[in-house]
């Protein structure tokens, strides 16, 4: 067998990204009419959409919209907004396009609750994008993302419609206060996905290797 040192540093986000002018991480909700849920990421089949609307039809929530960002691969949206209409929620469902930079922010900032109801992820930043400016998450065990649950910020369910019903409503039964707190708790959770210590960390690695350090935490010799 090859056995060699392995150096395990994760994918990471930006923490101290620039702020964005009107919005602040963990601020109060300002009031408005409707609490926003927001989905972003490619809109694909492979992101389970479908099983998202499916369920927000069946949770049938008051006084809330979901958003939907995200570049639209293979025309998947045509399939997505015509679910949307058969299934009568279409005056509840936005498509807000694909976002970059302060437009991606806004959205961020702008939610109260980030849903990813993917069949398959080997990370998922854009889980961890959500933790960092301060919402809770929902997403399915298709992504690696049980501490959502171990660290109290969100919630990590089967794949399938049952099972994002009941997060809905779990999730939308909370006040704005207790959302709130779980992002709270997601934003200090995911600050170990810090780009700046993830780079120490990379840099450490190379010193080690160099003989210039000591071995860091994250090598693996066994």
């Amino acid at each position: 067998d090859l056995r060699q040192p392995v150096a395990v540093i994760p994918n990471g986000v930006l923490l101290g990204s620039a702020p964005v002018p009107g919005y602040a991480v963990g601020a109060p909700v300002p009031h408005r009419p409707e609490r926003l849920a927001l989905f972003l990421s490619r809109v694909h089949p492979k992101k389970g959409i479908l099983n998202l609307l499916n369920a927000w039809a069946l949770a049938a929530p008051q006084g809330w919209r979901l958003q939907i960002a995200g570049p639209d691969e293979g025309l998947h949206l045509a399939e997505v907004m015509a679910l949307a209409r058969t299934l009568g929620i279409d005056h509840a469902v936005d498509y807000l396009g694909e976002l970059a930079g302060e437009a991606k922010a806004r959205a961020y900032l702008g939610a109260d609750l980030f849903v990813l109801p993917t069949f398959s992820e080997n990370f998922g930043v854009v889980v961890a994008e959500a933790l960092a400016h301060g919402l809770p998450v929902i997403t399915t065990r298709g992504a690696p993302w049980a501490d959502l649950q171990t660290y109290g910020c969100g919630w990590w369910v089967d794949i399938g419609v049952d099972p994002l019903v009941h997060a809905l409503r779990e999730a939308m039964a909370l006040s704005d206060d207790e959302r709130r707190a779980m992002g709270a708790r997601g934003r200090d959770y995911v600050r170990r996905y810090d780009w700046d210590d993830l780079a120490r960390q990379t840099m450490d690695v190379y010193r080690w290797v160099l003989g210039q350090g000591p071995q860091p935490d994250c090598v693996r010799t066994d």
